[in-house]
């Protein structure tokens, strides 16, 4: 038996989606900046596809800007966001993806900005009133915190953020990669001014996202060469990836309610298992339905010989997952999540990650492999 418990990486390709991009290929190969028929047949479905992207999020399409995915759209979004704007001072957390920590690392050791870290606890919550704290700066901001932790599944409360933002002035930017699709985001009531996401996250292709630029804050292209993309982005549209991202989140938005009963009720599931076949066993960050993402469970084991081989011993066994440790030597840096939030170095950490395509049949397969891995080394 083969289980992929690795959705928070990268999710399988809807048969939907692979139905609507191959028609695409099959039919449609003019160049959209083109204006001769071929062209214009295939720039239509570009802009077919960004107009079903803002319908969705309740926003215009010309706030939306097709990218290579969200690594692209974060650093559009830090980069050309702050330069715009002559800001010299960025918030982020010791939790962020690498694609948004690197980035603002790189712009403060240029000398372009100070940049500080807003508190966080032992389960990955934003210490908010520290956040407002920073914020009560003179100088304007550039905060930049994600809706839930790719690695932990701990949310943040986007809307409090947003109307500290609002109240201070302050840019807001919102990776939004793992939770887009999952939830509902609506653009016309949320105060954020960047927003992100992969397709690929949501049982669309890689290569392929878009960022979210509020209409009331302009910014320069990251990448130029061409007039593509209302000028914001340099560079022949993938038209296939194009569509199959807008046809993913609208499979998302309207699968939505049952997916989300169908996958807390499979991590609902695997907690309670898990708790029941192994002693010790914890989690980290946030278990509680209302604060954490119900695709993500990131679990604590406890401390066992050969832990390093814990997750070549689920790969044997058909399991794949992903995992790490915090800090435990001057030579494994770990994960800086897991740091970041103080988790015990000598417990192995395994993220489970679920997706529609899962089932309780999976989790009980994989809970008995995992019992049996740690009774071998206890």
């Amino acid at each position: 038996m083969r289980v992929y418990f690795d959705n928070a990486a990268t999710t399988p390709l809807d048969p939907e989606v692979l139905k609507e991009m191959y028609k695409v290929m099959e039919n449609h190969y003019g160049n959209p900046s083109s204006i001769h028929a071929h062209g214009r047949e295939v720039r239509t479905l570009i802009e077919r596809s960004r107009k079903t992207v803002a319908n969705l999020l309740h926003t215009s399409p010309a706030e939306i800007f097709f990218t290579s995915g969200g690594t692209e759209a974060d650093n559009t979004a830090i980069r050309c966001g702050i330069a715009d704007h002559g800001i010299k001072h960025a918030i982020t957390s010791k939790l962020e993806h690498h694609a948004v920590i690197h980035t603002l690392e790189a712009m403060q050791k240029a000398g372009v900005i100070k940049l500080s870290f807003v508190d966080t606890d032992d389960k990955g919550n934003i210490d908010y009133q520290h956040l407002e704290i920073l914020l009560q700066q003179n100088e304007r901001t550039f905060v930049s915190l994600m809706h839930a932790n790719n690695e932990i599944g701990t949310l943040t409360d986007i809307e409090q953020v947003g109307n500290l933002c609002e109240q201070y002035n302050a840019i807001f930017h919102c990776d939004t990669v793992q939770t887009m699709g999952h939830y509902a985001h609506d653009l016309s009531k949320l105060k954020v001014n960047f927003l992100v996401c992969a397709a690929h996250k949501l049982h669309g292709p890689k290569g392929v996202g878009f960022l979210h630029v509020n209409h009331k804050l302009k910014i320069s292209p990251m990448i130029y060469g061409g007039s593509q993309e209302r000028n914001m982005r340099g560079g022949t549209e993938n038209v296939y990836g194009i569509v199959g991202l807008a046809k993913a989140l609208e499979l998302a938005y309207t699968e939505m309610e049952q997916h989300q009963q169908h996958i807390q009720g499979l991590k609902t599931y695997m907690i309670d298992k898990l708790k029941h076949e192994i002693p010790g066993i914890g989690f980290n960050g946030e278990t509680a339905p209302e604060k954490s993402l119900y695709t993500v469970l990131n679990v604590s084991f406890p401390e066992m010989d050969m832990a390093d081989m814990l997750l070549f011993n689920l790969d044997i066994a058909g399991i794949s997952a992903s995992g790490g440790s915090a800090c435990s030597s001057g030579t494994d840096i770990g994960s800086h999540v897991l740091n970041a939030i103080g988790a015990n170095p000598t417990r192995p950490s395994v993220r489970f990650s679920f997706s529609k395509y899962n089932t309780k049949e999976e989790i009980d397969y994989t809970v008995n492999k995992v019992r049996e891995v740690c009774l071998v080394n206890a």
